[in-house]
């Protein structure tokens, strides 16, 4: 295998394993990097993921509705509507809001959410979908939890009573399950009593051909049979080096290379937490959980490349968006901070489509008895973590 990178306005070329280094006699190329399959069958990611999103152009006849709640810029609300449905998004942030309304076809709404709020009023709602704020439970923030300004679930299950939709999904940290295990039981003990069985699960969006490894905890609230998403086996676990490979480099659009106290930096960090392998993302494997934390700022985890002069390199907006596996056409708003922000903080739209889909099959089933509800909730909390 080989490695093409494109930097200072060359183009330079590694065979995996040798110490050579090659410049390429080419104009400054548009490619960031290109893996050469191992077995030479064709796999392009890009293409993969305009296949898997395809850019709205006519108006459709309404299908099944879904309410975005903390919408953040539509990484979920994507992942749906490719998946079948239309969608409502609602979101505080700006900046976040343009970006969703730049890209998708629902209406995101700029709004703080609270409780007995009325969202809809002239259509039905089938499904409540949402990503409530995550940093009181993130094990690398405070773990407030329910103590926190920002938690949204007195929101969330709000709108459940309000518009009793047929299923109810939402996404946060692993880090809920650890300190804030009690506010969890408590969320899941109010979604029972409003009359739906609960299934919870931890996902690795790696599975579902993410280019990273970012565990998520996914619960459903159902009154329909509900199966997860199976893992995606076609193409294995898709590498940093083929989510990158063409990556178009923006006219403008400088690197920002770590400077020599960085890198002192990141050396100390790495030796002090006693790190085996460097943290510089490896063309060979998935990347580490994109957050906007490592994806924006200079931090000791950062996500960084190394060049073949030695040089080190922070990603890209565009790098950072293929990582968390939107399409090239979907395009972010604000300044950069935001975009990264918005990027970093977003669920992957390849894994909101894998639940998608497994949603849109679950809402034309018949309903639950209310025995089944009961015995499922019985069973609760015997259901394994991974599949």
């Amino acid at each position: 295998m080989c490695w093409t990178w494109c930097f200072d306005g060359c183009v330079y070329r590694a065979l995996e394993g040798a110490s050579d280094i090659v410049k390429l006699p080419q104009a400054k190329a548009d490619i960031v990097g290109e893996p050469v399959n191992r077995d030479s069958s064709k796999f392009d990611y890009a293409l993969l993921l305009k296949a898997e999103f395809p850019q709205q152009t006519i108006a459709r006849s309404p299908r099944p509705l879904a309410l975005d709640l903390f919408a953040g810029c539509g990484g979920l609300a994507l992942g749906f509507e490719a998946a079948g449905f239309d969608t409502i998004g609602f979101e505080m942030d700006q900046d976040a809001c343009s970006t969703y309304n730049g890209n998708l076809s629902g209406k995101c709404h700029q709004l703080f959410l609270k409780p007995d709020m009325e969202l809809v009023h002239d259509r039905h709602v089938d499904i409540i979908i949402g990503g409530p704020p995550c940093q009181p439970f993130s094990v690398v923030g405070s773990q407030r939890g329910k103590h926190d300004d920002r938690d949204g679930f007195p929101a969330f299950l709000s709108a459940m009573r309000r518009y009793e939709p047929k299923l109810a999904i939402f996404e946060n940290v692993r880090g809920m399950l650890y300190r804030n295990r009690g506010y969890f039981e408590l969320i899941r003990t109010e979604m029972r009593d409003l009359g739906y069985a609960i299934s919870w699960r931890l996902l690795n969006a790696v599975d579902f051909r993410v280019p990273q490894n970012r565990e998520r905890l996914v619960v459903v609230a159902h009154r329909k049979e509900w199966k997860f998403p199976a893992h995606n086996s076609t193409h294995g676990q898709v590498t940093v080096g083929q989510a990158l490979a063409g990556v178009t480099v923006q006219d403008g659009e400088p690197f920002r290379f770590l400077t020599e106290s960085m890198d002192k930096y990141v050396a100390t960090y790495e030796a002090k937490s006693k790190c085996i392998n460097p943290r510089d993302l490896s063309m060979e494997r998935p990347s580490r959980t994109v957050t906007c934390r490592n994806l924006a700022a200079a931090t000791a985890d950062m996500l960084r490349i190394k060049m073949p002069d030695g040089r080190r390199r922070m990603l890209t907006e565009r790098e950072g968006a293929r990582l968390q596996s939107f399409p090239d056409w979907f395009t972010f708003s604000g300044p950069e901070a935001k975009r990264f922000e918005q990027i970093g903080n977003a669920v992957a739209p390849l894994f909101a489509k894998a639940i998608g889909k497994a949603a849109l099959d679950a809402i034309s089933l018949p309903d639950l008895s209310e025995i089944r509800i009961r015995q499922m909730n019985e069973l609760d909390e015997q259901i394994r973590l991974y599949a």
